[in-house]
This record gives structure tokens, sequence and C-alpha cells, in this order.
């Protein structure tokens, strides 16, 4: 199908897009000998999977879930970090992953007889933070991940293969070294006797202006000085600027400026932008006041914050116009949801310009996770 024949509103996944990201990420991989995976908490929609899986060498999951999945639609290596395993579900995750970090040794004694097959690691947290704190920075006071060093108990260490640091959360090749820094400095003496280290993600390998010449080189001197394999798992990175979201104006409202009503919601449709927050890209727009004709996006939920931003435009809007947010293949589509029985949007592929509906969403979908 054409553009015009889509439904809104839609996810557009772009492939060519996609595929550009996974050839630089392959580029690093080649010059380096590092692994880099795909971190499914920031996209897994795996209609894609055969197309990053001749790219990258895994993926990473957060749980069972993420995992099983990758185990069946993604068929390369296997890698779960959790919080805190459970029972119930650590005999299937043995079994299907082929490296599982824990976030302390108590986790590791709990589980490690239990997960023969894997290799295992532990995640530490090297107490620096390069992001100033907020929800996003897991090495914030009284953070809950990553082993830190009072906590940290080297008579524990039997059957630990790797270590796993993440700092990261769309940040520079500049902030990995200064970490690098901090984590070689406390746990360096450590570092020849395992097999990998895992360096996280949160990596913008992918963006305009990466320092990937910076990277590479940290990553080989990583690698040679300590003979261990090198991980990265960036998600973000794989499929940023890769996907879009198209939306329809219902109605244009007025209480003390221009609203715009859309047949998509921030809360249910993009929900970092009320949660991080941040203001998504959105194609021929500017800032409020910028352009001629300003006006306030909305939704059509009930909730009255349900709002992406003030967005202004170069011709006024009017009933039926589509507009297009860019950015929106990472953390949109896994983070969902449908709060005032509001419709998921359809899921479609883009190649060149032709269009293919993927997925598409219905009642059933809404009464099912009730």
């Amino acid at each position: 199908m054409n553009f015009t024949q889509l439904p809104t509103p839609v996810y557009v996944i772009d492939e060519d897009a996609l595929e550009k990201n996974l050839e630089i990420l392959c580029d690093v991989q080649k010059r380096t000998d590092c692994k880099i995976l795909l971190a499914q908490k920031a996209f897994s929609c795996y209609a894609f999977y055969p197309l990053i899986s001749k790219y990258l060498c895994g993926t990473t999951a957060s749980g069972l879930y993420e995992a099983k999945l990758s185990h069946e639609e993604f068929g390369k290596e296997n890698h779960v970090y959790c919080p805190a395993y459970t029972e119930s579900e650590f005999e299937e995750i043995a079994e299907i992953c082929d490296h599982i970090v824990f976030n302390s040794f108590e986790q590791l004694s709990k589980f490690k007889q239990r997960a023969k097959k894997a290799s295992l690691g532990i995640r530490i947290n090297p107490e620096f933070s390069t992001q100033g704190g907020g929800i996003y920075d897991p090495c914030a006071p009284h953070s809950r991940l990553g082993i830190t060093k009072v906590n940290f108990k080297e008579e524990l260490l039997d059957g630990v293969d790797g270590f796993h640091v993440h700092t990261l959360c769309e940040q520079g090749a500049e902030d990995l070294i200064a970490t690098v820094k901090i984590f070689e400095n406390s746990y360096g003496k450590y570092f020849k006797n395992l097999k990998w280290l895992n360096l996280g993600g949160g990596h913008h390998i992918t963006k305009n202006g990466y320092n990937l010449e910076l990277l590479e080189g940290e990553l080989i001197r990583l690698s040679q000085k300590y003979g261990v394999q090198i991980y990265l798992e960036p998600g973000e990175a794989v499929a940023l600027n890769a996907g879009f979201l198209h939306t329809k104006v219902l109605e244009i409202v007025e209480n003390g400026m221009q609203i715009a009503i859309l047949d998509s919601s921030a809360e249910c449709h993009m929900p970092d932008v009320l949660e991080m927050p941040y203001r998504p890209p959105l194609k021929n727009s500017g800032f409020a006041g910028e352009k001629k004709f300003t006006y306030r996006l909305s939704s059509r939920t009930c909730l009255a914050g349900d709002t992406v931003g003030d967005y202004s435009f170069d011709s006024p809007l009017k009933e039926g116009d589509i507009l297009t947010f860019e950015d929106m293949a990472i953390y949109s589509i896994v983070k969902n949801n449908t709060f005032n029985g509001m419709p998921l949007p359809a899921i479609a592929a883009k190649r060149g310009k032709e269009y293919k509906i993927i997925k598409q969403f219905g009642y059933a979908d809404f009464k099912g996770r009730l």
C-alpha cells in the first residue's frame, strides 16, 4: 500500500533507516571484535528480528517474557538481567538463556546451581553518575541496580564469568570512558579472571556526531588488556530515528489557544512524553510561536493532562490532517497501553515508498488484558 492507505494512528518502522543503524553497529563489531546485542526493552517488534539478527549477535532481556521472545524469534545469543528473579520463572530462564546476570550476591547464591548451562555474571554499580540523577540514572543515590563497593564480596566470585555495568542513557563515548575509568580503578584487578565484560546500553552510537573512534579505541583497549569478550547492549541506537507515529486531527477546539484533538494519545501511545517528560519531534513543525500558527496537540482521552505539547505550523491545521511524530520506534510500542479503552495503533513497515501492515489491534486486545 502507499502512505494514503495507512490507517491512523499507526507506528511505521522504516526498514531502510533501521538497516542503516544496523550497518553502523555491525561495523563497530567488525573493527573491535566486540559483540552488540539488541536491548529488547527499547524495541521488541519481532517482525524485524530476521533483519536485525543479520547484523547483531543476539539480544538482552529484562525477564522471562523478553527472553522467551528472543529464544523463539531471534535465534542467537540470549542474555538476561533482572533485579530479582522469581522461583517460578527461573527454571525456564536457565534453560533458554546463554548469559544470566544477577543483581546481588544473594541472588547469585540462590540460583547459580540451577543455571548450569549459562555463563553467569553480576551487575556492578560503579557509583559514578554521568546523568546527574533522575529516573533513568542507575547510579543515583539509593539505586537498587547493581552491587556497590561496600557490598562487593570477593570471596563469592566463584562461578562468575563476567561483570555487567550499565550507567548510560542517550549518552556519548566520553561518558562511557569516564565511567570505565572509575569501574576499572575499583574492580580492574578482577578483570583478568573473567571471560567477559558487558558495558550495558545507553550508548548513542548511531546518533550523528557520536565519537565512534573514541568508543572503538576503548573497546579494543579493554579487550586486549584483559583478554575478555566485550559486550554492548544498546536499544535506542538500534532503532534510533527509524520509526514514526502517524496521527489524524479529529477536531480543533479553542480555550485561550487553538487545541488540536488527535486520534493518538501521549498517555497511551508515547508514554515517555509524560513520564520523562520530553517533547517528541514533529515533522514540518516548530516550537510555539516559531511559525505562524500555534496549536496545543492533545488527545481524545479523558485525562486532562494528556497533551503532547505546543507546536507551530506554517498553515492552519484542519480536521483530517495527518501529523507525523518522529523517532517513535523506541520505547513507544513496548510501553503503550489501552487506558480509557483507547485502541492501540497499528504497526506497519516501510521500504522505500512501499508500506505493509504488520499488525492491527482491536477490542479483543483491550479486553484480553483486563
